[in-house]
């Protein structure tokens, strides 16, 4: 496989470069966790945040951001976070009540739905993601003393390399049907990787399985470089989103998939906010103006997913 770019050669920890974002995330959660109107739950992400060095003081609740919902980043950004797991989660629910009876988490990070979801009796979450995230996030789990309402199963391994080997190992039945997230990943990988983990997902599932991935369509992200989102999230937690994001050339992951023969539909974020009301619109100089939400379905019409079910 190709090497990976410099700003992906940073520690295994959750507390620096490409696995902070985890961090940033679980905080957007637990911000959506206390709204009154949450499209989300999610009980464990502000434990994530609170024993984490370095962000500790990051706001677990709008109200404790600076001027709160006009805050670009734990405002509109939180709810675009929130606005997106609560689209996943109910993507893997719909799954899991079709078919699958096995969820795969690439670049897992904080990701608590097999805390969360209730996962039919059976089913497997396989959580994908570098040593070191795994271990931070199983202490706290630890410390919390959680159990899983599923099987979990931590997978250490580098998605930059052969992580399908060590799916497999760890118990992944690729003759099953399987449910698929690649949340907030794959703008963060050079695209070969990006075009091996869309082989290499193709290449273990079966028929009935789904994948939902989150793309940027735009050509220069530097096109944004100004943006509210980018500048607020680089000044209140230092994380520089712009200088993590791969800047190679992007594989059509969904033209691909569809050339393998598997069904997919392609939305933009503003498509949910609509659907429920909440969330995020666009705006001027908007850098999520590119991102793009792909579902697809191996053998299936991806439409079967879309009906409207509860939340849960």
């Amino acid at each position: 496989m190709a090497g990976a770019t410099p700003q992906h050669t940073d520690t295994e920890s959750v507390h620096a470069g490409v696995g902070a974002t985890a961090l940033l995330v679980a905080a957007a959660r637990a911000i959506e966790t206390h709204r009154h109107d949450s499209l989300a739950q999610d009980a464990y992400a502000e434990h994530f945040v609170r024993a984490a060095r370095g962000c500790a003081h990051w706001p677990v609740r709008v109200e404790q951001a600076p001027d709160g919902d006009d805050n670009p980043l734990w405002g509109r950004f939180a709810r675009y976070f929130g606005l997106r797991t609560r689209v996943l989660d109910d993507f893997v629910l719909r799954s899991v009540d079709t078919s699958a009876r096995q969820a795969v988490l690439l670049g897992a990070g904080l990701d608590t739905r097999a805390f969360r979801l209730d996962l039919p009796t059976g089913c497997v979450v396989f959580e994908i993601d570098r040593a070191g995230v795994l271990a931070f996030k199983q202490q706290v789990i630890e410390d919390l003393s959680a159990a899983p309402k599923a099987k979990r199963v931590p997978v250490p391994a580098d998605l930059r390399a052969d992580w399908g080997g060590a799916l497999t190992t760890a118990g992944f039945d690729a003759g099953a049907p399987s449910v698929w997230l690649a949340e907030g990943l794959l703008f963060y990988l050079p695209g070969p990787a990006e075009t091996y983990l869309v082989d290499t997902v193709d290449g273990l599932t079966c028929p009935g399985s789904a994948l939902a991935f989150e793309a940027k369509l735009e050509k220069d992200l530097l096109a944004y470089h100004d943006s509210a989102i980018y500048t607020a999230t680089r000044d209140q937690t230092g994380i520089d989103l712009l200088h993590l994001f791969d800047k190679g050339p992007r594989p059509d992951s969904a033209g691909d998939l569809t050339a393998k023969g598997w069904s997919t539909a392609m939305y933009t974020p503003f498509d949910f906010t609509r659907r429920h009301g909440r969330g995020p619109l666009p705006a001027p100089n908007d850098a999520l103006e590119g991102n793009r939400w792909v579902f697809a379905c191996k053998g299936v019409d991806v439409r079967l997913l879309e009906a409207d079910r509860c939340h849960q």
